[in-house]
């Protein structure tokens, strides 16, 4: 006890200067470990905390960064293990072939990322068994397109707030050098860690030459060109602008046939009749000239509307042999139907509550009308079903305003009675005017009609509008649409079958 008490007693007190050493070694183990403030060890609700601190011996520490971004590791030439770029692509990638339907064609393969299109093709003519023939010729061309879905952003039309939405479109992996290529311009989108599914289908074996250079230039107009149309016949073409004229021109010749005046503001739209026998024209003011395009004169003059005329549709030749009646559309959100030879107003149709930018005629007997106010209106325009003019339905389902509308018989209703070459079958030749000619064509319009109907589909309607979609309707039937098209990612301007 007394050895213990004397070693107790004996040991030496610490000295002034080593007291500070002491307290800085004290603060130092006290600083180690885990890093906590505010409540949190990591995470949102801490977010200066980056992971673990260990003492630096001058009365801080040092902190060690555990929740950096992980990155995959390789091993280079001597054999170090060295981190990857972020932007490196993997040198192969599994990848799974499918065909359009959606059938799995053969295994799911590792093919390197620097194969182009040459190369998946000769691996799927492997997989389907086909013969590569004698060099680059003798084999089917292949297309390859990959699904890629991006996320986009829309306001809600209804709730007015902003959604996010998946959407899916297919990229031809033929406009890339290689895979890799491709997997380069969406990194954001694919990922090289998971099987790469590639829908392959063949294309036709004969090449089309690309239009390198203007075949014709028809100079004329002195101001913009704001409308062209084709005759029925395709032979002559007729052009608006915005100095005020009509000009017909010959197509096989590309020279000017005539120089038609009589607007006073901008021709913003053009319209030929089913038998090519007249043509209308409207301008900015919502007038309506009728001209004889043979003559290059004309016929008549009708102030249609209060504003310009955004739109005009002849009534098919099938319906009527005697092509009189047009239907004009305008700004001022009426439609109305013309009967071009008394120069009358037949119907007058009011009911949407803004400008209306597309009218059609249809086969049916209907007339449709696309407005700003993001509805379509389907018009009843025979007089055997009814009062012309008379509301039929009410489309509606577009967020916003409906620019443009296509039919599927637009092609039947615009070129009438004449075949791909031009010409009306068993039709003698001579006067169009003539009471044989005009039978045989209303024979010929009614034969058009009746093979473009023989598949049993209805009259398909299709409107694109400033909500970037499209939508598929069978408006004879039904007020709802069909389908919705999406994948343009600015407004839809205009669409064609």
């Amino acid at each position: 006890m007394e050895d213990a008490t004397m070693s107790s007693a004996e040991e030496p007190a610490p000295s002034p200067a080593a007291a500070p050493q002491q307290q800085q070694l004290s603060a130092a183990k006290s600083l180690s470990g885990v890093a906590w403030t505010g409540g949190s060890l990591v995470g949102s609700l801490n977010p200066d905390n980056h992971g673990y601190r260990v003492a630096d011996g001058q009365g801080g520490y040092i902190i060690t960064n555990t929740h950096r971004k992980y990155k995959r590791t390789r091993l280079n030439a001597d054999g170090e293990l060295v981190a990857e770029d972020e932007d490196e692509i993997p040198s192969n990638i599994v990848v799974q072939f499918t065909d359009r339907e959606g059938s799995e064609v053969g295994e799911a393969l590792d093919v390197p990322t620097s194969a182009g299109s040459a190369e998946l093709g000769t691996l799927i003519r492997s997989l389907l068994g086909e013969d590569d023939g004698e060099g680059d010729r003798g084999h089917i061309p292949y297309a390859f397109f990959a699904k890629v879905t991006r996320k986009v952003s829309a306001t809600n039309p209804t709730t007015g707030e902003r959604e996010t939405k998946s959407h899916t479109d297919e990229v031809d992996i033929t406009d890339y050098a290689s895979l890799c290529a491709f997997l380069r311009a969406h990194r954001e989108h694919v990922s090289t860690e998971q099987t790469l599914e590639l829908t392959y289908q063949p294309l036709a074996l004969f090449k089309v030459r690309p239009v390198t250079r203007c075949t014709d230039t028809l100079p004329g107009h002195t101001e913009a060109i704001l409308h062209v149309s084709y005759s029925p016949d395709g032979r002559r073409l007729a052009s608006g602008g915005g100095d005020a004229t009509v000009r017909f021109w010959d197509v096989n010749t590309s020279t000017p046939r005539h120089t038609c005046r009589g607007h006073r503001d901008h021709v913003l739209c053009t319209s030929w009749s089913p038998d090519g026998l007249r043509f209308a024209s409207g301008d900015k003011r919502g007038n309506l000239i009728l001209w004889d395009p043979t003559k290059g004169t004309a016929s008549g003059t009708i102030k249609a509307h209060s504003k310009w005329i955004t739109g005009m549709a002849w009534e098919p030749m099938h319906s009527n042999a005697s092509c009189e009646r047009l239907v004009t559309a305008s700004k001022d959100g009426h439609a109305k139907v013309w009967n071009t030879r008394t120069r009358r107003c037949e119907a007058t149709m009011s009911g949407h509550l803004d400008s209306i930018e597309g009218v059609r005629w249809g086969g049916e007997g209907l007339v449709y009308t696309a407005s700003r106010d993001r509805t379509i209106k389907v018009w009843n325009a025979n007089e055997a079903k009814g009062r012309t003019g008379l509301l039929v339905r009410t489309l509606t389902g577009h967020g916003h305003r409906v620019n443009a509308l296509a039919l599927s018989c637009d092609y039947v209703c615009r070129t009438g009675p004449f075949d791909h070459r031009g010409d009306v079958p068993d039709a003698p030749s001579g006067d169009r005017s003539s009471k044989e000619w005009r039978d045989a064509a209303h024979r010929a319009c009614l034969d058009k009609y009746r093979a473009f109907k023989g598949s049993g589909e209805p009259e398909r309607l299709v409107s694109g509008s400033d909500d970037f979609t499209l939508m598929l309707w069978h408006p004879t039937e039904s007020k709802k649409p069909l389908k919705r098209l999406t994948g343009h990612q600015q407004a839809v301007n205009h669409i064609a079958f």
